[in-house]
């Protein structure tokens, strides 16, 4: 199997004149994404003898070359989340060994600066001139050739190692499940340094020869006026860019006539958007399911068999099963813990091989933590999550990372964090707080306190004053006591 990198390079060749991306800047012809993979490549060669080079750029057509170009150089890409926080961008940079990030002006700007001890490599001070004479680093299926940071139970990110076979594989995947060629164009405004982002709205559309419209912020005007101009035939987002979307006063049927599909992804889409949604457009949204570790496409239902509460069969290749605590693989309509198999399954966790082997069972399925069923035809609902995690906006938070932050300040003895729901994000943060004897409640303080060491949309919506929070019989806090419905209790305190 020709790998990823060789595959869009040698399109791209083929296509010198063809705009095979459009993003806020500019259009990008095929030569002229080549000639920069091959400048970005050889100053990648002349800056550092790494082997991990870090990618941290605004979702445009920058970002693929960027990609391409760590690959033509034998280097294994992080792409880097450029909402995390200084500390996290800082532990992300060190745990992946990184000493150079690609990256522009604008970025290092808006996150103030690179984290200590890295070089950045400035895409703005690469000077195109004649094609460097280099041949592209050919990839093994088994070799390393992405890092993606998503959030690790204990707060700190952990790397998913993603190998050359497991995107070739996933990308496949979904250019047969969906059918999609070069007279396709992509649409979407999702970050590329999440897995969706990076292998279907990039990898896949360039490997293949679609087009791909990017944008680096969601503005519900902008959008509807690019999917006017552009005319594309997917779309790709999460169901807070819908719900945005639907409650624009001059949404109409015409701006979604071109597309084949409308996906939605990362969070459950509620019953509001999808009912809203298609009262005023006149299209379903359909949804899909995947995770980072599995690369990250697994499941996606399609227009003509969409069944509302699935997220759909399993893509080609792709083994899924329900299995019970004790192991016991339920049958067809029972529910239990959803494990997945296949090429595009994650190699593991970069430098936690203990944490690797966890996630792995006898028979090696991934333990994908959250609750599901497979109906008698194979689509798979989701039900609820056995992990502890809130997906906020599409991003994976664990309650620990925000609950260690609170419990540092010092009016705060104790404190438990569960989601709550919200129409845009989906889920939103709601903390709880036992107080210090004699201290005073002071939400505005607390949460300026969480924006100094997390990221922003990790940061509580609200936090509430509990007199106690509910404990089992060791001691340990149960957070499923909690819920939206529990009253704050600070009125009374004061």
């Amino acid at each position: 199997m020709i790998d990823l990198g060789t595959r869009i390079r040698r399109n791209l060749l083929r296509s010198p004149i063809r705009v095979v991306a459009v993003d806020d800047q500019r259009s990008w012809r095929g030569g002229m994404m080549l000639l920069l993979i091959q400048h970005i490549a050889r100053r990648i060669k002349q800056t550092t003898d790494a082997e991990r080079i870090g990618v941290m750029l605004p979702t445009s057509g920058l970002f693929p070359a960027a990609l391409v170009a760590g690959w033509s150089a034998g280097r294994t890409v992080v792409p880097l989340n450029y909402l995390l926080s200084r500390d996290d961008l800082e532990y992300v940079a060190k745990d992946a060994g990184l000493d150079t990030i690609i990256t522009v002006k604008q970025m290092l700007d808006f996150v103030g600066g690179v984290p200590d001890g890295i070089t950045p490599l400035m895409l703005e001070d690469i000077k195109i001139g004649f094609p460097p004479l280099a041949r592209g680093h050919r990839w093994k299926p088994d070799d390393l050739a992405v890092v993606l940071y998503t959030s690790g139970t204990s707060g700190k990110p952990k790397g998913v190692m993603l190998t050359a076979g497991n995107l070739s594989a996933n990308v496949e995947q979904v250019r047969e499940w969906a059918t999609f060629t070069r007279k396709d164009v992509l649409f979407g405004v999702l970050p590329q340094f999440h897995s969706f982002g990076m292998t279907v709205l990039t990898l896949m559309p360039l490997s293949v020869g679609c087009g791909v419209i990017y944008s680096a912020r969601f503005i519900p005007k902008k959008v509807l006026d690019a999917l006017k101009k552009h005319r594309p035939t997917a779309m790709l987002g999460i169901p807070g860019m819908y719900n945005a979307l639907r409650m624009q006063k001059k949404i109409s049927a015409d701006h979604f006539s071109s597309l084949r599909y409308i996906v939605s992804g990362g969070e459950p889409l509620s019953d509001d958007v999808y009912e809203s949604f298609k009262e005023k457009t006149g299209r379903e949204i359909t949804e899909g399911y995947g995770l980072t570790e599995t690369a990250p496409v697994s499941n996606w239902c399609m227009p003509e068999d969409n069944r509302r509460g699935t997220v759909g069969q399993a893509l080609p290749d792709v083994d899924q099963r329900i299995v019970t605590d004790d192991g016991t693989v339920q049958p067809r309509g029972e529910e239990g813990e959803v494990r997945i198999k296949g090429p595009n399954v994650m190699k593991g966790y970069l430098n936690l091989p203990e944490e690797t082997a966890s996630v792995f069972d006898e028979e090696g399925y991934f333990r994908t933590g959250d609750m599901g069923k497979i109906d008698d035809d194979g689509f798979l609902s989701i039900t609820g999550r056995i992990k502890e995690m809130l997906i906020i906006g599409g991003e994976n938070v664990f309650p620990r990372e925000i609950e260690e932050v609170l419990n540092r300040h010092e009016s705060v003895k104790d404190s438990a964090v569960i989601g709550a729901p919200d129409p845009s994000r989906g889920e939103v943060a709601l903390a709880f707080i036992e107080l210090n004897e004699g201290a005073t409640f002071d939400a505005t303080s607390l949460r300026a306190h969480c924006r100094d060491s997390i990221a922003q949309f990790k940061v509580p919506r609200e936090i509430r004053l509990v007199k106690e929070l509910p404990r089992n019989a060791t001691g340990k806090i149960v957070r499923r006591k909690l819920s939206p419905e529990t009253p704050d209790q600070s009125a009374e305190n004061g």
